[in-house]
């Protein structure tokens, strides 16, 4: 098949721009740049050469904005150079197993960003690329860019065809033109290259080249004879072993000629403008970057949203579900799974006075039972009861049937209060807050201790899903009922749970019943087997019914404040753009990143080297605006701007919506097991994120009022736990002293790092001291004190340097905690709560560093949100029969509806049972403030 032919164009005046990139140097060169350190995904394949191929490439397409692109490959298939000299590439190693799973990955990734991925048969890559190029110089309207780190290609610049040498470790590439090359090679016409690649040969290629003829020697060669023939006729100037050596191996000087020749005349079918950059796949983009783990990459190209941890985690869970089941289930051969067709149960309708009578009397003579309700929606304040579904022993279960008429209701209800409310009587469930949550609003207690399925799961293993239908399936080979098979699949034509027939319903409720009780049977062992009995049995499971209570009990909000506050910000940010109009001259869109750092750099060049994020954009971040905050009031004023909006859009304009009606005030949703640390968090509305720190944040705390004028807010505070808790983990003596001597705790410190006397300690020192304290905490390095304390790296060093040299304890403790990690794969809190750290022993140095900091961190967070839980737990029972009610739990703060008469007998009580939650060496400090508002209080 002949070459095809390009149309001769009149060159335009914006020439395109075409990227050809050459696949596997690319490859090779990015996996053997990390081979001390190289990148693993949790299945242990190596995604090195992947992770390097895919910056260079998306460096090019977000800073270079090509026209048109392509990748090229050569293939397996032997070429001419084989044909001419069968030793060509013969010594090459086998590629390694490392690098060849990876070759698939790199091609999916082209794949899915829509580059045409160029390989023919029986051409190398670099015949292909230079017959490209060619024809792109010959149609005239393209610069071309051959993206490469080898020097052959230095032969094929011309006037619009260039090399793009990709940068090193994060470095600038480099962009090779004419002059550069001829400088480079210390040659006239860049074609005078290919005679220095043939005398001087290439190892890697097997091509022989002349004896005993270097790069040097071959370019002094090649600048007095001008090419290898003419070097070749006249060898009678030369002397000695050189002469002798280039009329040895004439013949093979002219085939090493001919073998580095890249042939710019290949036959193909490849239109240029078939080249033409497309939208990349997303979908298939964000699989393999899940895939592949790759986080960074995947937030730089889709935001903050990206994550794989999925990926990993799915990892974690195939491997520990296959030690579960081979521990539960003897058998070699794959279980086969069972279900309600083929399972031998009794599961009995229970709808009369008599038959619930008898099924009560059953109940109380247990030890405890399994419950589970069924209702009309998910959220439990406003679903209505259909029915309730009993279990107390394997493949038996009973399920209530609860009238829709609402009198009817409450009478059948009623009946199970005395069961419901016994402290006698176990109950096992699973996701225990939703039927406690039901039942409390309808005025229904439930008590006794309580064993959560899904909560027990959580704390046994973290990283594996907790849903009942996964359990059942993981521990007792049993695939439940769909509640698609009830109602259908989620949608507008989804059913409702009253629409379901009773039998059908019954069944489903029953079943779910049985199995939980059956799962927690098989739970309980390896409970205490995972050493998390306390975790569980102390801290998760007796909050539930607390947070009920809580969230039961609501805040009232002042709406009238803070809609009047909501007019107050808009007048600030309405003044506020003004102003920042007024110093950039001209209106802009301040919430656009873009228009802002044109703006702030372009304009008022504020900054001489401001930073840039990964797509070229000028950063305009929270940190660097803070960082510039000094150089021009405009930089105070927006970041000033920006905490207006947020507080108005995300706080203030959106809370009053979230007041309930009925009752009139906000009822927040807890999730215990929100993160990994065992931090809550509240949501619908959100009260964990609301601001304290800025003046502005805290007005929004003053909305949060007393029920009426007989009670006020309370609110009690752990004092700087996080760093108790680092002295009581550490057992550092100098630390634990300062905290038993109740002496400011940044001060000694700051007295300690910069070597002075206490009395002598400055503001700043203190404030510098303080940043340190909590960021060793978090694990923070040289750099990131810079940052925060804008200080010169030798500083932030040695004060590091100084505080592990005075508190010699936190550096033993870090020690310990990173060696534990390592052998045992987790951290624990002093309750028993573990963290797993899948990355602790990653051959990439990264995410080993990065676990390491969880390490150190995690069981000192940890444990400052067992305590907190452990105290919610307390102080709900101490208070118990006072008319104040704790309604809040924020960080390490709770917050009461404070009846007036009660201060001074429950003050104490509520002191009390926040310092004796955990038993400490420490002394624990807990600090107290009532106001007419929460913004007082605190």
């Amino acid at each position: 098949m002949a070459k095809k032919k390009q149309k001769e164009l009149v060159p335009t005046s914006a020439p395109k721009k075409l990227f050809l990139l050459d696949g596997m140097a690319l490859i090779y060169r990015a996996h053997f740049a990390l081979i001390r350190s190289p990148r693993f995904n949790s299945r242990e394949i190596c995604t090195s050469g992947v992770f390097g191929f895919c910056n260079t490439l998306l460096e090019i397409i977000n800073k270079e904005e090509p026209t048109h692109i392509a990748v090229v490959f050569d293939t397996s298939a032997p070429t001419f150079r084989h044909e001419v000299y069968p030793e060509y590439k013969a010594n090459r190693d086998a590629m390694p197993e490392d690098l060849s799973v990876q070759i698939p990955l790199v091609f999916r990734l082209v794949e899915a960003m829509n580059i045409p991925l160029i390989r023919i048969d029986g051409v190398e890559a670099d015949d292909v690329i230079g017959t490209l190029a060619r024809d792109a110089d010959a149609d005239g309207n393209f610069e071309t860019f051959m993206v490469t780190p080898d020097k052959d290609f230095h032969q094929l610049v011309t006037e619009s065809s260039f090399i793009f040498r990709p940068g090193r470790r994060g470095g600038a590439h480099e962009i090779l033109k004419t002059l550069e090359v001829l400088e480079q090679w210390q040659v006239e016409r860049v074609e005078q290259v290919i005679d220095i690649l043939g005398l001087m040969g290439d190892s890697s290629d097997n091509v022989p080249g002349v004896p005993g003829i270097g790069p040097k020697t071959a370019q002094k060669l090649i600048a007095q004879f001008d090419n290898i023939n003419n070097l070749l006729e006249n060898t009678g100037q030369l002397k000695g072993k050189q002469k002798e050596r280039l009329e040895e191996n004439a013949d093979q000087a002219r085939l090493s000629r001919d073998l580095v020749t890249i042939r710019t005349n290949v036959e193909h079918e490849i239109e240029l403008e078939a080249l033409e950059v497309q939208k990349r796949d997303d979908g298939a983009l964000k699989e393999l970057f899940v895939e592949l783990e790759f986080d960074g990459l995947g937030k730089r190209v889709f935001g903050r949203s990206f994550t794989a941890a999925p990926a990993r985690a799915a990892v974690i869970r195939e491997k520990r579900e296959k030690e579960i089941q081979a521990r539960l289930f003897d058998d070699e051969e794959p279980q086969e799974q069972k279900n309600i067709e083929d399972t031998k149960h009794d599961y009995q309708i229970v709808q009369t006075a008599e038959q619930r009578a008898e099924l009560i009397a059953k109940l109380e003579k247990q030890e405890e039972f399994c419950f589970d309700t069924e209702t009309t929606g998910l959220d439990p304040r406003e679903a209505l009861p259909l029915g309730m579904a009993f279990s107390y022993a394997p493949q038996s279960a009973f399920y209530v049937v609860i009238p829709p008429e609402r009198s009817e209701a409450i009478a059948v209800m009623e009946e199970f209060r005395g069961l419901m409310e016994s402290e006698t009587v176990g109950k096992v469930g699973h996701n225990l807050k939703y039927d406690i949550t039901l039942l409390k609003w309808h005025g229904i207690e439930v008590r006794g201790t309580l064993l959560d399925t899904m909560l027990a799961h959580s704390m046994k293993e973290p990283e594996m899903s907790h849903g009942l239908d996964y359990l059942a399936n993981l521990y007792l080979g049993y695939k439940t009922i769909p509640t698609s098979d009830l109602i259908g699949p989620k949608g507008p034509e989804q059913k409702n749970m009253s629409d379901v027939p009773l039998a059908r319903l019954a069944e489903y409720a029953c079943e779910d019943a049985d199995i939980t009780l059956q799962v927690a049977n098989v739970l309980r062992p390896d409970i205490e087997e995972r050493g998390v009995e306390k975790v569980c049995y102390e801290v998760e499971c007796p909050l539930v019914p607390v947070l009920v209570d809580m969230e039961h009990e609501g805040i009232r909000l002042d709406v009238e404040a803070i809609n009047a506050y909501s007019v107050q910000l808009a007048k600030d940010i309405e003044e506020l753009k003004a102003r920042i109009f007024e110093a950039a001259g001209r209106e802009f869109n301040v919430d656009s990143p873009k228009q802002l750092g044109v703006i702030l750099f372009d304009e008022m060049k504020i900054d001489d080297k401001p930073k840039k994020t990964a797509t070229g954009q000028y950063s305009t971040r929270e940190a660097e605006l803070l960082r510039l905050s000094g150089k021009h009031q405009i930089v105070e004023d927006i970041l000033d701007y920006r905490n207006a909006a947020k507080l108005k859009s995300v706080y203030v304009d959106q809370l009053p919506h979230a007041v309930n009606p009925e009752t009139g005030r906000l009822h927040t949703h807890y999730s215990q097991t929100w993160t990994a640390t065992g931090r809550m968090q509240s949501n619908n509305p959100n009260l964990q994120t609301i601001p304290v720190r800025k003046e502005r944040g805290r007005e929004i705390r003053a909305a949060f009022v007393p029920r009426d004028g007989e009670h006020l807010i309370l609110a009690a505070d752990y004092s700087q736990i996080e760093l108790r808790i680092m002295a009581e983990l550490s057992g550092d003596e100098s630390m634990m002293e300062a905290f038993v001597s109740e002496t400011d705790i940044h001060r000694v410190t700051a007295s300690k790092v910069f070597k002075v006397d206490p009395d002598d300690v400055t503001r700043t020192q203190r404030d510098q001291a303080k940043t340190v304290n909590f960021g060793i905490i978090y694990g923070i390095s040289a750099f990131g004190l810079q940052q925060r304390l804008n200080i010169p790296r030798k500083e932030a060093s040695s004060l590091i340097n100084n505080y592990f040299a005075e508190y010699p304890g936190v550096q033993d403790y870090i020690d310990r905690t990173i060696e534990f990690a390592q052998d045992h794969g987790y951290v624990r809190t002093l309750t028993g709560r573990r963290r797993y750290l899948r990355d602790i022993n990653s051959r990439s140095q990264s995410m080993r560093r990065a676990s390491e900091r969880l390490a150190m961190n995690s069981p000192i967070q940890g444990t400052a949100a067992d305590m907190l839980k452990l105290a919610m737990i307390k102080v709900h029972k101490a208070i118990e029969g006072f008319r104040s009610k704790m309604l809040l739990t924020v960080h390490d703060e709770l917050v009461f509806d404070l009846f007036r008469e009660e201060e001074d007998e429950i003050k104490p009580i509520i002191k009390d049972a926040m310092q004796g939650a955990l038993e400490l060496k420490v002394p624990i400090v807990v600090e107290m403030g009532v106001g007419k508002n929460w913004l007082e209080a605190h």
